[in-house]
This record gives C-alpha cells, structure tokens and sequence, in this order.
C-alpha cells in the first residue's frame, strides 16, 4: 500500500480539530484531519443525556458561526453543540477524515510516520488535538461487591440507567454536581462527595459569569496560581443556568459530605472537610462578586444591584452534623457515579516529549520535537485554552507558528494567505 503524504495532519475532529483545519485552512496550508469516530464525538456519546454547555451560546461558539435558533443567553444542548462543530467543519470545508483511528507517530529525520487504522501517513507536522478528556480518572476506592454498581460520568445517561437504590457520587465540579441535581430531582436518595472547588455566579447583575472572567482578565491568566492548575469548578447551565449552592442541595434532600478517603467492610470513611470546603467555595464567590463590584464602580457601569447573590442558605443537618462514615448497605447505596475527571493518554506517541506523568512538554503549544504540536489542552496559553473560544485562538498562535516555519516558497505563500 502506497504511503500517503500530507504536509499537516491534525488528530482528532472535536472543537481544537476543528479550530485548527480552520486556521491551517486560512494560511493555505496543506493538512487533513483524522476523526477515530465521528466530528465532536465526544459530545454524542461520553456524555449524559441532558447535558448542556456550561457557558451561554454568545460565548461558546466560534467566531465565525452562532448557533440557530438558540437565544445569546441560552445553553445549547449537547447534541446541538455537536451538530454545530459538524456545520462549521462543513462550513469552512474542513478536510476531515473520520473512521480513521491513530495507532501510533513517531519521528522519522524530518518526518512523521504516522500508523492508522487506514494505512500509513508521512507528515511535516503532526499536530495533537485529542482534547483534555481522554482517559476517565476512576480511583480503586471502593473495592468491588455485589448490589454495588460503580461508573464514571462519562457513561452515565440518566437516572432510569442505574438500579433502583441511594445513589453516591463523588466529585463535585460541573459533571458530579449536574449529575446528583438530576438524580435528586429524579426522587433519588442522593449522597454527594464534596472536595476543594471554585464557586462563581452563573449571573451576577444581568452578566454571565463568562462576561465576568472575560473582563476582568481572568480568561486570559498565563499560569494558574500555585496550587490551583486542577481546582475544581462547579457551575451549570443545566435547566437555564442556575448558581450551583451546595447548602440549598442539602436543604433539598441531598447528603453532603466532605472528600471520600478510603472504603473497608463496605464502610466509606470521610474526611472532615466538607465545611472547609464549602467555606471556600463561598469564598471564591464572594471575591468574583467583590472583583465585579469594583469593576463596575471603577468603569461606571450601570448595572443593577444583585444582593440576593450574597445571600447564604442556612446550613443543612449534614452540614452542621458531617457525616464521617457512610455504610454503602445501611444508606440504600447501590451506584456509585465517579465525576473524578480525565487523565491525558498519548500511549500513541512515540516522541520525547512527555514528562514523568505523561503530559505533553510544550511552550503555548509548540513541542521541543520540532514538527509536534498540541492544542485544546488546558492552561495550553492562558485559563481559556481548554474551552471552545479559548482553543480557537490558541489554534490560530499555532497555525501562525507553522506557516512562519515552514521555510521556503510554502511559507512565502501562507504568509500571504494570513
């Protein structure tokens, strides 16, 4: 079989795929795109059936498109969201190829090989866009027993997949916090397993929280400050957009608990850190709303005043009581939903360019291999890299990169594509 030629291939046909066809596209460079699955697969099928995006439509989107017949304000549901990655691909005639899996790139002099399920690819410049989420992060916590199902929130659908019984999820960022909201709306006994996290308003005096970050310079943040690159966020834009408050979940019904630490004879045993970390969630809030506050004074906005987003439920029973161990059996727990986040996995690259932990070297994208390139990572260039519009301008520093060093007539010619 004849060995194809490209001058860039780009892995992987979600939103960084997409963003980068678009950009390579514009400076006439020569790529093609390998989907393993289909465009945005991700958001068909690792996802829960309700899901909705966490940002309002007016911000997660690309520039060039909106979304049809969705409100600035609203929250587009997964499947549109796929829909729209699929309709920009088209629109910008993205060469994407899906139904091609990856098996393996490597360094060869001043090539690629790349192995796919499709036969081999010779490339210049081989450029990684297989997101943040590509390895479900599930801990060996609760050791197996029998009436006690355990998933990742990546396969779980809705309430009616899970057996009938008390249902515990631990991790309270966006996924595990949506998660136990439905399941509890759904008439389940619910138990949630609450860490360190970050708490914003989803509005704060008629702006979304996203208007917020953005003017305030937070999207743009070069590093994360110490300790903070992983914290967990918890927002939702699930039944149109509400600010996630764990106290008003407990005052609903749903057990709250601090971080889950270890399980023995069936018995999960809790740290005692559930309003420490509540309390700075508040404090996280609190300081958005001072920040937002200030800015509005300082540039004379006429905003209108939001106390309510100040207002702090009283705390529930489980709260003022913490609960430090949990019989599974006793509680009526039959499933166990581990909203525990994604590890990267590129076991496909041979390249040096990995650290200890199997995360990509890179300075804003660009490898120390020359040739390699990542986007859709976070913190790849500021806090917006892992999010739709962020990934969008990171592929365009990316593909800038790649035509100013492409050398020779190429380059002369995608400089005058830019």
């Amino acid at each position: 079989m004849a060995v194809e030629k490209v001058d860039t291939l780009v892995i992987g046909a979600g939103q960084a795929g997409v963003a980068m066809s678009e950009h390579l596209g514009r400076r006439g460079i020569p790529h093609l795109v390998l989907e393993k699955a289909r465009i945005a697969e991700s958001w068909r099928t690792a996802r829960w059936d309700s899901l909705v995006a966490n940002g309002p439509a007016w911000h997660d989107r690309f520039p060039g498109l909106t979304f049809a017949g969705l409100e600035d304000e609203a929250f587009a549901p997964k499947e549109q969201v796929a829909d729209y990655f699929v309709t920009y691909a088209e629109k910008i005639k993205a060469p994407i190829r899906c139904g091609v899996e990856v098996r393996s790139v490597r360094k060869e002099g001043d090539t690629f090989r790349v192995e796919t399920s499709d036969g081999v690819i010779e490339a210049k410049n081989v450029v990684s866009a297989t997101g943040a989420f590509q390895r479900p992060v599930m801990p060996a916590l609760v050791p197996e027993q029998k009436g006690l199902t355990q998933i990742h929130s990546n396969t779980y659908r809705n309430p009616g997949q899970l057996p009938e019984g008390a249902v515990l999820v631990i991790g309270a960022g966006s996924s595990g916090t949506q998660i136990a909201d439905e399941l509890l709306r759904a008439g389940r006994s619910v138990y949630l397993s609450i860490g360190p996290h970050d708490r914003p308003p989803r509005r704060y005096r008629g702006k979304d929280f996203c208007w917020w970050l953005g003017v305030l310079g937070i999207w743009d943040l070069k590093v994360p400050a110490p300790n903070t690159e992983h914290v967990t966020i918890a927002v939702s834009g699930a039944y149109g957009g509400n600010t996630v408050d764990f106290r008003r979940l407990g005052n609903r019904g749903m057990t709250l608990l601090g971080r889950a630490e270890a399980c023995k004879d069936g018995v999960l045993h809790v740290a005692p850190d559930l309003v420490e970390n509540i309390a700075r969630g508040d404090a996280n809030h609190l300081s958005l709303l001072d920040r937002a506050d200030a800015y509005a004074a300082e540039h004379g906005l006429d905003l209108p005043e939001d106390p309510e987003a100040r207002r702090k439920e009283p705390d529930p029973a489980c709260v003022t009581d913490p609960i430090l161990t949990l019989n599974l059996k006793e509680a009526g727990i039959t499933s166990i939903i581990w909203a525990t986040g994604y590890a990267v996995d590129y076991g496909w690259l041979k390249a040096d360019t990995l650290d200890e932990k199997g995360r990509p070297v890179h300075e804003r994208g660009v490898s120390k291999v020359p040739g390699l390139f990542f986007v859709g990572l976070p913190w790849l260039s500021r806090r917006a890299s892992s999010f739709i519009w962020g990934c969008w301008h990171d592929a365009d520093y990316l593909a800038g990169y790649i035509a100013e060093h492409r050398g020779g007539q190429d380059a002369g010619i995608a400089a005058a594509a830019s």
